[in-house]
């Protein structure tokens, strides 16, 4: 499991998601239907018709359940539990026939859906590796972090060999494709510099679903007033860190989510107006608590130096003062941020593209989960609750509309931007783009 846009990248064509996500629903993948009962108690899941692992075994239910109990005794990359246990741990998960999986739960689970569209079905090879999938390439040769070569195994209108090299660094990358070494580059967002989008290449870009914001301390210190949470969103130009920060590439956040997250389409939101006189009218007459600590790692998300002080200088000039804590070591900084030791406001991103997921994890004051910083309001947890009952499509979007809608009028974060995923590819190469979590498609 993993948001990481290069890993995406191969994983959607090896691998195949049980249900393919796109732009807050969900549409069939490996599992080609579907069926609930009418409360959403009950849903039933069938696979494709002919679906096969690369070494021949056809896929069956029994594969999904190992896969889903592998994924629900699986941590992180930073060591921490996934929330998929916590969120499954009353659901009965079971093989109804060959090519059926049923899931029962005491309670609505319509987000059930979510949770399947970030599940990419694999199986072990005879080395121990996880590399066996449905998808429409297999996996022929693989050095983790060097390279993979993949081969199309079905009959369609694509390459016939994938060769993938990993090259950390985006000015690199950029370099391979202009020195003819390589057919296209992503993620050259990451560049040093402003990109010119030179003529001799074709060039693809999307906003992407991730949410670089601050959490902000709920707990203790300023930030338990609702007031000044308004506040330091209204202090903080996010139309100009994206001009200068990010070159152009971002666009500012509204609320918790993207615009492409279920909700936010029917929420119809705009960002919070940068108003640093606004701010400090709200400010007025809330205790400070003294100098504000800003958190920040080096990296992940990107820039994330550069985006604290800017963040530091717009708190400054409405009043506050600011000292910024950089902590260099990016999974002990995941862990802080988790145990609550974040000061008073601490930059992260937030990536699940499930609005459920990012309520539950990091909103809700009823879970308490890993993620919560202490957020409590009373009409937002009761729109939460509905939201979580909903079943039929239409239901769920109007229900996470409202909660949307909520956390815009009352942050629990200081919002920030999305940032805009480019790639680059030579003249010629027909059937790429690239979607909204990042992944370059290649048909």
């Amino acid at each position: 499991m993993t948001d990481d846009t290069s890993v995406l990248t191969l994983k959607n064509l090896v691998f195949e998601p049980l249900l393919k996500w796109a732009d807050g629903f969900v549409h069939p993948a490996l599992f080609d239907g579907w069926t609930h009962s009418p409360d959403g108690r009950e849903w039933r899941f069938t696979i494709r018709k002919g679906a096969v692992f690369h070494d021949g075994k056809p896929c069956v239910a029994d594969d999904v359940l190992a896969f889903i109990d592998g994924i629900l005794e699986a941590v992180d990359t930073f060591g921490m539990k996934w929330s998929y246990a916590r969120y499954l741990k009353d659901a009965r998960i079971t093989a109804e026939a060959n090519d059926v999986v049923r899931v029962e739960n005491p309670e609505p689970i319509a987000d059930i859906l979510d949770i399947f569209s970030e599940f990419y079905l694999c199986r072990f090879d005879t080395a121990g590796r996880p590399i066996l999938g449905t998808g429409r390439y297999r996996v022929m040769e693989f050095e983790p972090l060097k390279r993979a070569v993949l081969e199309r195994v079905k009959d369609e209108p694509s390459p016939l060999i994938i060769t993938v090299l990993a090259e950390k660094s985006a000015d690199l990358r950029y370099d391979q494709l202009k020195g003819g070494l390589v057919d296209a580059a992503l993620n050259l967002e990451r560049v040093d510099g402003r990109l010119a989008f030179d003529d001799p290449f074709q060039w693809g870009k999307a906003v992407n679903t991730l949410s670089v914001m601050y959490y902000l301390n709920c707990n203790e210190g300023i930030f338990r007033s609702a007031k000044a949470r308004l506040a330091v969103n209204h202090a903080v130009d996010t139309a100009a860190m994206a001009q200068q920060i990010f070159h152009g590439l971002a666009v500012p956040s509204s609320s918790i989510v993207s615009p492409f997250h279920l909700g936010m389409a029917k929420a119809d939101l705009t960002p919070i107006a940068y108003d640093p006189e606004k701010a400090k009218r709200l400010l007025d007459g809330v205790e400070t608590g003294g100098r504000i600590r800003l958190r920040t790692p080096t990296y992940m998300p990107e820039r994330a130096p550069e985006m604290s002080r800017f963040v530091a200088e717009a708190l400054e000039a409405v009043g506050l003062a600011v000292d910024i804590e950089t902590e260099p070591d990016r999974p002990e900084y995941a862990r802080q941020i988790g145990r609550k030791d974040m000061g008073d406001m601490a930059i992260f991103d937030s990536s699940p593209h499930s609005t459920y997921r990012i309520l539950n994890d990091k909103i809700s004051s009823e879970t308490k989960a890993v993620w919560w910083q202490g957020y409590d309001d009373a009409e937002t947890e009761a729109l939460i609750k509905t939201a979580n009952r909903a079943v039929g499509d239409a239901e769920r979007e109007a229900a996470y509309a409202r909660c949307l809608i909520r956390l815009h009028e009352a942050p629990p974060w200081l919002y920030l931007v999305h940032p805009v995923d480019v790639f680059a590819a030579r003249k010629g190469i027909g059937g790429l783009s690239i979607d909204h979590k990042g992944t370059l498609n290649i048909r």
